[in-house]
């Protein structure tokens, strides 16, 4: 079993040959790369003059700490101790154009804690465009354990964790914090003690070093036997005490489930609520009874969650100030906080590992440790920082956005129809529009060259006519030249109906929907021939006049009345066939039955005479299944009034 040793007071000969021990103890302690030298041409030809940012020269002290405060200067300090080289002002200026948010130094002052963080997204932004040369940046990240280790040759070990000492101390200088530690101070080395959870709460008071006083007193000389020394740790104050703050089974504390899913109005989560606030009452009356021993401690020890250590911190009258050094939290796993388990902890804090390894066993550990570590990634050659400079989009002016809505408001009245509305909007904005024969432009989304075309297209008659006769619009215009045929797609049920087309040069007219949209133009022709080319550019094939709409009309009646005189002769055929079909029907019914009367004692056939079955010529199926039944039936009386004869003979 290996020897115990107690952290503040090691045995005197072990302590002198101690050594610090690096996990990976074959690797040499990295140094620090001296700083980059500044080229000849680039050193400070004044002391007003920054060495970072390429030797910039400046007028008084006032503009050389202005610029200190900078953007461009932090930037190139950061990059340098990157690897990267520092940029001129103009080049950092397009890098700061490339990203969203602007890093002007004209920053209001709410903003101005954000100018840090957006220093560092631009230099992690462009930080993989290089890669550090020195090997020991390269070389594989090892990790770093709670436990610093100190080697004693031949084969011993001992291990302390790194919380039990001063914060920010180097690594080199662990072995003499270990010594320092050893030194005895009046009254002994105090340590506070708290853990919180789920509601159970224990802390302590705990002395972790004899006093000055009780190591340095005589020993009397009557005495056979030296006296027994006091044990290294003593608990001098311990208080444990449980409030029901948790919710059984489900976890967590009734705070947070309230600022989660909202504030339960059950009595259990009332007397959580209770709970809470009487142990949050309970801890800090005992921190402020144990004030003066607090004061004295040299270190504290908490271990609570995010919410519960706002208990021991951050209120006013606070025993313990946030941002206190003596602060720690227990660097390995707890259990529910108890008396014995803060024994436990202060056992394990206050008592150093030991190990008993040879050198070479350490080294074998060291090199399956090295061997285990993944290995680095091949780096590339260093190469320039790639252009990473995107120009931002334009933003329009508050003119241009007014100007963009009037075109979008009257595109969209011509495409619905909407006459009146249209009519107004025109006598206000038609000036500001450009006029009736104004290009349609290309960022409003449409294909169509001019007004008149979207109207046609649509299929808007009385905004044509408007467009055409009112503000005597150009139909003249050929249509945008990213028109194709996939766009006729949604017209195919007019395709018959569509003039045709000369070559791809299309017009207003030959984008036009419905008949009457084109009668619209062909009307304007022929009321107006001298306005436009009607007849050439504007690919109208003829004029629509007032006597030729009425012998158009004229036709169109003679055709509906040719129509329905046919109609009528079809309909009187038909009642004439009926009609004869009828007479025919009653023909058949009544002959069978004369012959079987004059003949009762012949042969009888179902349905009558051979010669009936030729006056069912011509009828439709329906009419001679009837015949059919009739026969039946006439021929079934038949049989039984011949039946009927016999039996009374």
């Amino acid at each position: 079993m290996s020897q115990r040793y107690h952290i503040f007071s090691l045995p005197p000969d072990l302590l002198d040959t101690l050594t610090p021990r690096s996990l990976i103890s074959n690797q040499a302690v990295p140094q620090e790369p001296p700083p980059p030298t500044i080229p000849q041409e680039q050193a400070p030809s004044s002391s007003r003059s920054c060495n970072i940012c390429l030797g910039t020269e400046f007028v008084d002290v006032d503009e050389q700490r202005s610029h200190f405060r900078s953007d461009w200067h932090r930037y190139n300090v950061k990059i340098r101790l990157k690897g990267g080289d520092p940029v001129t002002e103009s080049t950092f200026a397009q890098l700061v154009d490339g990203l969203e948010d602007s890093l002007s130094g004209t920053a209001s002052s709410e903003e101005s804690s954000n100018e840090d963080d957006a220093v560092d997204t631009l230099v992690t932004k462009i930080k993989h465009s290089f890669v550090s040369e020195s090997p020991e940046e390269n070389r594989p990240k090892i990790q770093v354990s709670a436990v610093t280790w100190f080697h004693s040759p031949p084969a011993t070990q001992i291990g302390i964790y790194r919380m039990l000492l001063p914060l920010g101390t180097p690594s080199s200088a662990y072995l003499s914090e270990l010594k320092e530690m050893q030194t005895s101070i009046e009254g002994g080395r105090k340590w506070a003690m708290f853990m919180v959870a789920g509601g159970h709460f224990a802390g302590a008071i705990a002395r972790v070093s004899r006093p000055a006083e009780e190591q340095e007193a005589p020993v009397p000389v009557s005495r056979k036997k030296p006296p027994k020394l006091k044990p290294e740790t003593l608990v001098l104050r311990h208080k444990t005490f449980h409030r029901y703050t948790t919710r059984r089974k489900q976890g967590g504390s009734q705070s947070i489930n309230d600022n989660a899913k909202g504030a339960a109005i059950s009595a259990g989560a009332v007397l959580r609520r209770y709970g809470e606030q009487a142990l949050r009452d309970d801890i800090r009356n005992l921190l402020q009874d144990w004030a003066e021993d607090i004061r004295d401690c040299e270190r504290i020890w908490i271990r609570a969650s995010v919410s519960n250590r706002r208990i021991f911190l951050d209120y006013e009258g606070c025993v313990i100030n946030k941002g206190d050094d003596r602060l720690r939290t227990f660097p390995f796993p707890t259990r529910r906080p108890t008396q014995s388990e803060l024994s436990r902890c202060l056992l394990e804090l206050t008592q150093a590992k030991v190990s008993h390894f040879t050198e070479d066993e350490l080294r074998a550990q060291d090199e399956a440790y090295l061997a285990s570590l993944p290995k680095p990634k091949p780096q590339p050659t260093r190469t320039p920082a790639p252009d990473t400079y995107k120009p931002k989009p334009q933003r329009l002016s508050k003119e241009e956005e007014l100007y963009r809505e009037k075109w979008y408001r009257l595109l969209d009245m011509i495409t619905k129809g909407r006459l009146e509305p249209l009519k107004t909007f025109w006598e206000r904005e038609a000036e500001s529009i450009g006029g009736v024969n104004a290009a349609v432009p290309d960022w409003a989304g449409d294909r169509h060259s001019s007004l008149l075309q979207v109207a046609a297209q649509s299929g808007q008659e009385e905004t044509v006519r408007w467009l055409l006769l009112d503000l005597r619009a150009d139909p003249t215009t050929p249509v945008s030249a990213s028109w194709t045929k996939a766009d006729d797609a949604g017209n195919e049920s007019d395709a018959s109906d569509m003039p045709g087309t000369a070559g791809s040069r299309r017009t207003a007219y030959d984008l036009a929907r419905s008949r009457v949209v084109r009668d619209v133009f062909r009307r304007c022709a022929a009321d107006h021939p001298d306005w436009w080319d009607w007849f050439g550019a504007a690919h109208i094939p003829s004029a629509l006049t007032k006597e030729k709409e009425e012998e158009r009309d004229d036709k169109r009646r003679q055709r509906r009345k040719g129509l329905k005189e046919k109609m009528r002769e079809r309909e009187a055929i038909e009642r004439q066939r009926e009609k004869k079909g009828a007479e025919e029907v009653q023909v058949t019914i009544i002959e069978p039955v004369k012959v079987q009367q004059v003949l009762p004692n012949g042969p009888q056939r179902l349905g009558g005479s051979s010669g009936a079955s030729d006056g069912v010529a011509g009828l439709t199926a329906d009419m001679r299944a009837k015949v059919e039944r009739e026969r039946r039936a006439r021929a079934a009386e038949a049989r039984l009034a011949l039946l009927n004869g016999r039996g009374k003979g």
